[in-house]
């Protein structure tokens, strides 16, 4: 039999509007703060890739060893269903989860739409038997997923990797659990990746790599404000840095103010005094003890836990709190 493949992709990236208000916002607070995605461009989106390639930066490699060691083990937990991944991103990871799942559709959210439509012509040659949506989307404000034939009638199973739940607070992260259950509605279950706390100086080297792919990282967000908003920064007028706060158990990563300057941005004029960071990203710890504490009090229940040898990292699966 053959089997016809498709892909669609579906853009629902935020207006400029949305992302002028979200920059004020963001900006009026203190320490200042912009949403994490505003760092996945195309060029973002690019040098993220190159960041997980860094010696320094053991995640991505330690989660998709576990993901291709224990991918039949995670299927049997997952049970049938089409698979929706939250920040896709090239997709590869999913991989090993579609050859021993092999869903009937597989759903990739991203915020990144210049990086989502490759990744999915790709994943569809890999797995022709597997239909293909990508949507382009702020995951973490999206209501409901748009309606399309591959999700009707169908349970739906999150996958959520690369601890990107780390880059929201906890009453954030909290929220958008809550948020994940609504999108994937009834009888939904979640396979999550969380990074845990490991020694400070391998978690800070993580994010300062000798490269220096992380600080190209952050200043790209500079450029993309100058192209998409209007403004004026100088990106080498920030240093970028990245230290442990013991007390919020998170990396924060800023690019700081290397002198006293105003800027443009969205139409207003912004001061830094020297030394004043611009928070780009928090990325939160989480032992599995607190992390499930967090899932549950979003109503979801842990059902699985899978790890590396070295505990570096965990994957959760979570169901429901009442099935």
């Amino acid at each position: 039999m053959t089997v016809q493949s498709h892909h669609d992709l579906i853009d629902l990236h935020p207006e400029p509007a949305d992302m002028a208000r979200l920059v004020r916002e963001g900006m009026a607070q203190r320490p200042r703060q912009l949403p994490a995605w505003l760092l996945y461009d195309a060029e973002g989106s690019r040098l993220f890739e190159a960041i997980c390639e860094q010696p320094e930066y053991g995640l991505t490699r330690t989660e998709t060893a576990l993901l291709e060691e224990r991918a039949p083990e995670l299927a049997a937990a997952l049970g049938a269903g089409v698979l929706v991944e939250f920040g896709a991103g090239n997709a590869r990871k999913v991989g090993p989860l579609l050859e021993a799942l092999r869903p009937p559709a597989y759903v990739a959210l991203d915020i990144s739409a210049n990086h989502l439509g490759p990744a999915c012509r790709e994943l569809q040659t890999r797995h022709p038997a597997v239909p293909v949506l990508g949507i382009c989307c702020d995951y973490s404000q999206l209501q409901d997923l748009p309606e399309h034939p591959l999700l009707q009638g169908q349970r739906r199973l999150g996958f959520y990797p690369g601890s990107s739940i780390g880059n929201f607070s906890p009453e954030e992260a909290r929220v958008l659990l809550v948020q994940l259950r609504q999108l994937l509605g009834p009888g939904a279950r979640l396979l999550i990746g969380i990074d845990q706390p490991k020694a400070v100086t391998r978690l800070e080297a993580a994010y300062n790599d000798a490269a220096g792919v992380s600080a190209a990282f952050a200043r790209n967000l500079l450029v993309r404000l100058n192209r998409d908003l209007a403004g004026s920064f100088n990106p080498e007028a920030f240093a970028y840095t990245a230290w442990w706060q013991p007390e919020h158990s998170r990396i924060a990563m800023a690019l700081v103010s290397r002198q006293a300057q105003t800027v443009q941005l969205a139409g207003e004029a912004w001061s830094f005094a020297a030394g004043e960071p611009l928070i780009t990203e928090y990325s939160v710890k989480y032992a599995p003890e607190a992390f499930l504490a967090l899932a549950a009090s979003a109503g979801w229940r842990g059902a699985g836990r899978w790890s590396d040898p070295a505990g570096d990292l965990s994957l959760h699966l979570l169901v429901m709190a009442d099935s």
